[in-house]
């Protein structure tokens, strides 16, 4: 059957002369991957090859049957025409950072719509980000993206009681761990403070400096790395600690 879904582009892959293999984040039946016919040929190829990029925000008819590994794309087309994300250079980054963070964590084929709303919403909002926000928007996207895998981390920092964030429980805790994976002191107090936060538009108000956004993004990797099966290392990381300022 022919399904209208909106969908994420995640990756795509060239096959064959003209055709390309597409991982996208659909709103009706989660992760999929679809082979998209002659997408690279002569007179398509500038026009798709924009809009399967990753991070691109689609509306979508698909064949769909479940008992198939790989369906195909019938028609598409933009559900949301970026303004600055895909010619921005630190937006981008900061983007394709979110899109992997993202692929890695969908492990199953399963509707998610909450997810799937809240990455929409994020990118969106991302597109549209002041630089104050820009900056700190990977730090919220993905202590937020675990709220819709079980994972999440608990908001339950209590000055002079609870001020270290262990990595390993999800949790802050009182004393220091008898392991690495712990975050504490100012670092502690700042993740509180992004757990606590609703809408983009107030990490304008959570001032950070290049190093800091460094070390905090590095030990929230390694949270997911700690709590999701072959999660690995990031790609992107190294990009955006390099171009966020």
């Amino acid at each position: 059957m022919i399904y209208k879904t909106k969908g994420i582009i995640l990756r795509s892959i060239r096959y064959g002369d003209t055709s390309l293999v597409v991982t996208a984040f659909t709103e009706l039946f989660g992760i999929q991957t679809y082979m998209v016919n002659a997408a690279r040929s002569a007179k398509k190829t500038a026009a798709k090859a924009i809009l399967f990029q990753p991070s691109a925000l689609l509306e979508m008819q698909v064949y769909h049957q479940e008992q198939k590994a790989m369906n195909r794309i019938k028609e598409s087309n933009w559900a949301f025409l970026y303004r600055h994300i895909l010619s921005d250079v630190v937006k981008n980054s900061i983007a394709l950072f979110m899109i992997e963070v993202l692929h890695k964590t969908l492990k199953q084929p399963e509707q998610n719509t909450d997810l799937f709303y809240f990455c929409e919403d994020a990118l969106q909002q991302l597109d549209d980000a002041p630089p104050g926000v820009a900056a700190n928007f990977p730090l919220y996207f993905i202590l937020q993206l675990p709220h819709f895998s079980g994972l999440r981390l608990q908001d339950d920092y209590m000055p002079g009681k609870r001020e270290i964030l262990d990595l390993q429980e999800g949790r802050f805790v009182a004393t220091v761990p008898q392991h690495a994976h712990y975050i504490e002191h100012e670092y502690a107090r700042i993740t509180a403070e992004l757990l606590r936060i609703m809408q983009p538009h107030e990490l304008a108000d959570i001032k950070l400096n290049k190093q800091m956004r460094r070390f905090l993004l590095s030990r929230y990797v390694s949270y997911y790395q700690l709590h999701i099966q072959d999660f690995g290392n990031l790609k992107t990381l190294p990009v955006i600690q390099e171009v966020l300022e």
